[in-house]
């Protein structure tokens, strides 16, 4: 089942819209991982992945330069579904066996001319190393890209510290090609930092990209 949003749904809508799958579900072939919108009860349960987790990712962790209040969760949520009502952006938590694991977002959704979108993503530092950041993000590609359903974007982008050799290896196990060095590109743990960029084109796509992990 899918959650409808349509571009009517709001006033302020950017006039692109798609429908938030209830949950995105691996291929019987795979590990049993789950992809699902996050809610206002999940904060428990993620807050205390990312606590367990907070000097593993403090390295890699976006933040504002412009050090704007913090905001609860509940309100984080609020924003989140008001960023899928316009169409800008989607969170989903990554769930292995009913434990939160991870999260992934696609966000910085340009439509247009272009139609592009930029993936993140973070794992829990116990689960790393056992193929469930690539499957989420070749799931997560699939909708975006060729899904009824998604945003029908022509390219998706992964931009990635130098130094991440574990995200670089994500992208390098899904066959994504370097495409150069963006330079100050992301303000990260407390300065502008340089990101190599990795580029998936819905041309580059024959079949299913979860295909590129069996």
């Amino acid at each position: 089942m899918f959650r409808l949003f349509s571009k009517r749904d709001d006033d302020e809508s950017s006039g692109e819209s798609f429908h938030v799958p209830t949950v995105l579900l691996a291929p019987q072939s795979f590990e049993p991982l789950r992809l699902r919108p996050m809610r206002t009860d999940d904060m428990a349960a993620w807050s205390e992945v990312r606590q367990r987790n907070e000097e593993w990712l403090r390295p890699w962790d976006s933040g504002d330069p412009m050090h704007s209040p913090t905001i609860t969760f509940s309100q984080w949520i609020a924003r989140q579904r008001r960023s899928e009502r316009h169409g800008d952006s989607v969170i989903f938590v990554i769930e292995l066996r009913g434990e939160i694991i991870g999260q992934i977002s696609l966000g910085a959704i340009c439509y247009g001319s272009m139609r592009v979108g930029t993936v993140g993503y973070w794992i829990d530092r116990g689960h790393a190393g056992h193929g469930y950041a690539p499957l989420a993000v070749a799931m997560l590609a699939d909708w975006a890209i060729s899904s009824p359903t998604g945003p029908h974007l022509h390219r998706l982008e992964i931009a990635i510290i130098p130094e991440n050799e574990r995200s670089r290896r994500v992208a390098e196990k899904l066959g994504l090609p370097l495409e150069g060095l963006r330079r100050n590109y992301m303000y990260v743990n407390g300065r502008w930092r340089d990101h190599d960029v990795y580029v998936l084109l819905a041309s580059d796509v024959q079949g299913a990209v979860v295909d590129r992990l069996r």
